[in-house]
């Protein structure tokens, strides 16, 4: 996969498409968590989708190499 990816003439860098999937996918995972209560399970909320977040943006950002 390309480093940068050219769009409308401009140059963006790959990591930019995947931090915006990542954030799609934490979206959505915070909309499944919080819908079913499951975050009364946790101890800290915040902790838990900053945690998912960053292992999802890593295993996405690992594609690129």
């Amino acid at each position: 996969m390309p480093r940068e990816i050219a769009i409308g003439g401009a140059l963006i860098p790959a990591l930019l498409i995947w931090f915006l999937l990542a954030a799609a996918l934490l979206l959505l995972f915070d909309w499944v968590v919080g819908r079913y209560g499951m975050y009364r399970y946790v101890w800290h909320p915040a902790l838990l989708r900053m945690a998912f977040f960053v292992c999802v943006f890593g295993g996405l950002a690992l594609l690129t190499l």
